[in-house]
């Protein structure tokens, strides 16, 4: 078979991983030719592409980021969008489609599946976490323990100066960073996109701890934490191209404010995209390779408009309309129950 390869969407640790897993079976054990689009769906409608391989792909393992390139953009943009994508699919002889993205990505491989019959094969990516159906995404993983080390990091500077630092980490909807990061880096407060906060209960507990004696505070914030209505005024939200507001700024607003009420000295840090970049941990390069392996058997199957998915331990199939205009939320169980033990 030929078989179409691209990533869509923000970057993410893994991305070649999976990449390279699809290769190494589709060409040595079914003894297809790969072909990979650039610039995601940019590549499909401009023939963009470049012929991948075992030999090509050597050494991409434990390399971040996508040898294709990966942006924002969909071929229903344009009214003969679609159409681009079936022609480069027949101009190539493809016999199929993998397409390694996040929400927004799988929502139009479905589409093009459900509407226009093509055949695709979807596999979900994005740091957040944020993807029904799969129990984990890879990058996450790798995001966390970024985020961890620089609270880790974050601990004794703040100790040391008697400060509380305010991390703000990524998280646009949900806040599966945050809570794992501040779980695992000890941190005295985590704000998520899932519950608004009230930075005069924030404050409170902050001020109660350094009653205590600690001195130091650690505030992990995901970069959608909105506040309680009337309880922080924020800055009008300003918006992409895309219609996504432009996130990265919530952190500074949330200093400014507890520095104000409750006189401690603060500072703020945004890890922004350093959690996207660099080398997958060693469970996200396992996990990743399960999903190229497991999205290249799919193709040979022919379970078209499927994804790959992690149920336990196990990779399975699920249909691309489970993660369709749907955000997996932080399990409030987890949050709740640790919050009220660790948190404060």
């Amino acid at each position: 078979m030929r078989v179409g390869i691209l990533t869509g969407g923000g970057d993410c640790p893994g991305l070649n991983a999976v990449i390279r897993a699809a290769v190494r079976k589709g060409e040595r054990h079914y003894g297809d030719e790969l072909v990979g689009f650039l610039d995601a769906w940019d590549g499909v409608r401009d023939r963009r592409t470049t012929p991948l391989s075992v030999e090509s792909m050597r050494g991409m393992l434990p390399r971040g980021g996508t040898v294709l390139g990966t942006r924002r953009g969909s071929p229903f943009e344009t009214d003969d969008g679609v159409e681009h994508v079936k022609q480069s699919m027949s101009d190539f002889g493809l016999d199929g489609l993998i397409v390694i993205g996040g929400n927004g990505s799988l929502s139009i491989a479905c589409r093009l599946h459900a509407e226009h019959g093509i055949p695709i094969v979807g596999v979900p990516k994005t740091i957040d976490n944020d993807i029904e159906g799969t129990d984990l995404t890879f990058g996450f993983t790798t995001a966390v323990q970024i985020a961890t080390d620089a609270i880790d990091r974050l601990h004794t500077t703040a100790e040391s100066h008697d400060r509380v630092m305010v991390v703000e980490v990524m998280g646009r909807h949900t806040g599966w960073i945050a809570t794992h990061a501040g779980i695992a880096g000890g941190a005295t407060a985590v704000l998520i996109p899932e519950i608004p906060f009230d930075i005069s209960e924030l404050c409170e507990r902050l001020t109660r701890r350094h009653e205590r004696g600690r001195f130091a505070s650690i505030v992990v914030v995901a970069e959608g934490a909105e506040p309680a209505a009337g309880t922080l005024e924020m800055e009008e939200k300003v918006y992409d191209r895309f219609g996504h507001v432009v996130l990265g700024g919530v952190a500074t607003r949330i200093a400014h404010a507890i520095a104000e009420q409750t006189g401690f000295e603060t500072r703020v840090v945004q890890l922004g995209h350093v959690q996207r970049g660099g080398t997958p941990t060693a469970f996200d390069r396992v996990l990743s390779t399960r999903f190229g392996v497991a999205a290249i058997d799919a193709v040979h199957a022919q379970e078209w408009g499927k994804m790959t998915v992690l149920r336990g331990e196990n990779i399975e199939l699920e249909d691309l309309t489970v993660a369709v205009g749907k955000t997996r939320t932080v399990d409030m169980e987890l949050f709740d129950g640790v919050a009220s033990h660790f948190f404060a």
